[in-house]
């Protein structure tokens, strides 16, 4: 590139950064300020204390299920839907250049070459001219008004949004995941108790056959405990399938195949997951900070706000920069070589004056989109602290139960003994014993089933405060990052 062209593309280069300097500050539309609504003080049966930042507490450690703090370290890396949500900060991030690039000079430079001639009839060569050109061209769209640093921060914010909806996605993950494998053991766990009462009434059924033969138990005795028998066998397949069906769901989530090994390998533990912590529910206050979905609401509605100012500008005048510089060098044939540059520079002003309304309709729909994001916030906190409301209502009165339900199982099995004593003495009836098993199973099975429900509580309350999402080096790495 020759001086004189290195002086022109400078010049044009300092005049234009001096020109927008006197504009500096010049933006269209509100600035957005984080949204606020009045919350309670506490949650109902909460206590008065913040939870801080709850992102890496591991509330599922409480579990103290090392089976299932592998999965889920596993799965976090692993899962398909946060991996997919993982890939769109990227694409979120890329955005950010795009809508940045439109307030920065463009810089283009072309290069030709031409050979060119004339031949006569008996193929002489009449003459021959080389043209070598070239090209370089500057505009700069002057971002005046701040159509194209809203536009920016309207990126900036959905990017913001995308790490949200990351950490929403891994939220989603660890309940879907930990309620499967809940779910799991308590298959297993009604498994067993249905194997377990298979062979006491497979027990009391050969007793009512000898008592048959003994005359002292009737046809109808025999039939009925039979049928008792046959009714526990039937009901064993299908609590197997729906093992068999959270097993293949804890795979899928864990971005594998429904394989046969991790089913083999979840049955080598059958006990419920029992929960051993304390419980943190901290205050509403915390929900804005802690919970993905709120905070992703937030970017989404500092977004929508900068994109008012983007419309706004657009009902001003836009102005631009331009230069070109076209250097260029003939020879022809027998003749010396003549060079020749030609340049252009100027401004260019575009005004809107009439265009049917269109550009402050665009302005209205911007606000409108603005003010809906605001109540889905509002919709999305509220919905929160319902969330967090429930589930520890749910703690509480699932908690209640399981003392009377593990009674009531004790004093089932008791009756269930003292009626079979009695029906071998010959002092009550096969019917009395059969009673007592069926309540003896039922009551089994209403306690394994709090136990899960409890089990699943906790889970509800923990994602409900937006717990457990980030690991601690990630968590470091953003804090790093927003510092910096």
């Amino acid at each position: 590139m020759s001086t004189s062209l290195r002086t022109r593309l400078s010049s044009l280069r300092y005049a234009a950064s001096a020109f927008t300097l006197l504009l500096t500050g010049c933006v269209s539309g509100p600035d957005h300020v984080p949204p606020d609504m009045p919350l309670p003080a506490k949650f109902v049966e909460g206590g008065n204390k913040s939870n801080g930042d709850v992102a890496t507490a591991e509330w599922w450690t409480a579990y103290r299920d090392k089976k299932l703090d592998g999965l889920v370290a596993y799965g976090l890396s692993d899962n398909l839907d946060v991996l997919q949500a993982l890939e769109s900060i990227n694409s979120a991030s890329a955005n950010v250049t795009v809508a940045g690039a439109g307030a920065l000079p463009r810089l283009t430079i072309d290069g030709s070459h031409t050979l060119s001639g004339e031949k006569g009839r008996l193929r002489t060569t009449v003459g021959t001219t080389n043209t070598t050109g070239g090209d370089v061209g500057l505009s700069w769209l002057l971002d005046v008004f701040g159509q194209y640093r809203r536009s920016k921060e309207s990126a900036i914010a959905s990017l913001g949004a995308a790490y949200a909806t990351a950490d929403n996605a891994k939220l989603t993950f660890l309940k879907d995941l930990v309620e499967s494998y809940i779910d799991a053991r308590y298959y297993q766990e009604r498994i067993a108790l249905s194997q377990a009462n298979l062979k006491s009434r497979q027990q009391t059924y050969e007793l009512t056959q000898l008592q048959l033969k003994a005359g002292a138990a009737s046809r109808l005795d025999v039939v009925q405990a039979e049928g008792l028998v046959q009714s526990t066998k039937a009901d064993i397949p299908g609590l197997e399938q729906s093992f068999t069906e959270s097993a293949h769901h804890i795979a899928t989530l864990l971005g594998m195949p429904a394989a046969a090994s991790l089913t083999d390998e979840l049955r080598k533990n059958a006990g419920q997951p029992v929960f051993r912590g304390d419980i943190r529910a901290g205050i509403p206050a915390d929900l804005i900070r802690n919970r993905p979905d709120i905070r992703k609401a937030e970017r989404e509605l500092a977004a929508a706000v900068a994109d008012i100012g983007a419309a706004e500008a657009q009902l001003y005048p836009s102005i631009s920069l331009s230069g070109s510089i076209s250097p260029s060098w003939v020879k022809s044939s027998g003749a010396s070589g003549a060079s020749l540059t030609s340049w252009s520079f100027g401004p260019t002003l575009n005004l809107p004056i009439f265009d049917g309304g269109k550009l402050r309709a665009n302005v209205d729909i911007e606000k409108s989109d603005a003010r809906t994001q605001y109540l889905a916030w509002k919709a999305t906190v509220l919905n929160g602290v319902e969330e967090v409301e429930n589930a520890l209502a749910a703690v509480r009165h699932d908690t209640q139960t399981l003392g009377p339900l593990r009674r009531q199982v004790q004093t089932a099995q008791e009756a269930l003994a003292l009626s079979t004593t009695s029906y071998k003495d010959g002092a009550s009836s096969l019917l009395d014993v059969l009673d007592a098993q069926r309540s003896v199973s039922d009551a089994q099975e209403s306690l394994a089933t709090t136990v899960q429900q409890v089990a699943k509580d906790y889970v509800d309350l923990y994602v409900a405060i937006g717990a457990g999402y980030l690991e601690p080096e990630q968590a470091a790495s953003r804090q790093t990052a927003k510092s910096g």
